[in-house]
């Protein structure tokens, strides 16, 4: 089958039934690279790659995969207290909250434990350098991110996918605003470093044309027949995609496909979508994959922006890179000159040690 290259890692599904050719790309595993990578998309107007797992920077390090964790922990009890409430009964036999407890720190405890203890050094080293962040800086850093995934429908869907509300984006983001504005004070980018960015990138800020569509993917001909005449009675286009489009991915969103160039997508979906009017709606489309009936919503004029137009955004992004460079060392330094003392490390090392033996796992580093 013909691939096309993703808007995003949360849409290739969707995308993989219409494009013509895949770019693989190898994601790195740091999430300072997801975020540098995302930037430098955004600046070049091209639809990010973008994982729901490392969505913006260096906080989904910090909180990656364990909130559920943490938050079933801190709602049952404070750590290391007796409990012998029933959560559950099975057959008449008690689970208690003790039970629940120690199955949960044996799953996830450590890991969860050493997040707590990484965002509560962030948090004091806010504090040293009078760091305070504001509603309008979060707000301002979702609203990139829905730029980033082409638009706020695109970004709730990966949300969603990712068991994530808008207000845990919203409570994690403001992790990682507060370590930019801690280290953005060691940042240094001239004008120079801007030009010259600017001039061997040159090539990837022009974009062509481009057009948004969504379509509902069928079988036969008759089905899109029959799926055109509703549409044309007035029935709700996403809400058919959603029900009858055999592209279960794009069906979620309603059908939608995000923005693509020519060359993306096969050619008789792509020939039909470039030739309507916004917000109208084509007769049945054959392809290989089907019958599509495709509606084009959206609109963007080739663009080749100047120096002058990108300044600020490749000012941004060499400053989020030098912060990426940054963030490990300093929170390692962190770390380091920190006084620790970790409960379930000292549990743990007792445990495998000989029980005769005396063990001292608390860490006494101080600044």
């Amino acid at each position: 089958m013909d691939n096309k290259p993703l808007q995003n890692d949360n849409e290739e599904e969707k995308k993989d039934s219409l494009t013509e050719e895949q770019e693989t790309v190898q994601q790195e595993t740091s999430p300072e690279t997801v975020m540098q990578e995302k930037n430098v998309e955004t600046l070049a107007d091209h639809n990010s790659e973008v994982t729901t797992k490392g969505k913006s920077s260096l906080v989904w390090m910090i909180v990656s995969g364990v909130l559920a964790v943490i938050l079933v922990i801190v709602l049952i009890k404070p750590p290391f207290g007796g409990d012998n409430e029933a959560v559950a009964s099975v057959n008449g036999t008690k689970i208690t909250k003790d039970d629940l407890y120690s199955e949960l720190v044996t799953l996830g405890g450590t890991s969860t434990l050493d997040n707590l203890i990484t965002m509560e050094l962030i948090d004091q080293a806010a504090a040293k350098a009078n760091v305070s962040i504001t509603e309008e800086d979060v707000n301002a850093e979702i609203e990139a991110l829905k730029t980033q995934f082409g638009g706020e429908e695109a970004l709730n869907s990966a949300l969603a996918q990712s068991g994530m509300t808008l207000d845990d984006l919203k409570e994690n983001t403001e992790i990682q605003v507060k370590i930019r504005k801690i280290l953005e004070p060691q940042t240094k980018v001239t004008d120079e470093d801007i030009s010259t960015y600017y001039e061997e990138n040159k090539d990837s800020f022009a974009t062509p044309e481009q057009v948004r569509a969504s379509h509902i993917l069928v079988a036969t001909k008759e089905e899109a027949e029959a799926i055109k005449k509703e549409l044309d009675g007035g029935a709700d286009f996403a809400t058919l995609a959603s029900e009858k489009s055999t592209d279960t991915a794009s069906a979620t969103n309603g059908g939608d496909l995000g923005f693509f160039g020519e060359g993306q997508m096969v050619e008789e979906f792509e020939k039909a979508a470039f030739s309507l009017e916004i917000n109208e709606i084509s007769e049945p489309v054959k392809s290989d994959h089907g019958y599509h009936i495709i509606k084009k919503t959206d609109y963007k004029e080739a663009a080749n922006p100047t120096l002058e137009d990108k300044k600020e955004d490749i000012r941004k992004l060499l400053v989020d890179q030098q912060v990426s460079e940054l963030s490990s060392t300093w929170l390692s330094d962190l770390r380091s000159n920190a006084k620790i003392t970790n409960k379930l490390e000292e549990t743990k090392t007792t445990e495998s040690t000989d029980p005769t033996e005396t063990t001292t796992t608390e860490t006494t580093t101080t600044e």
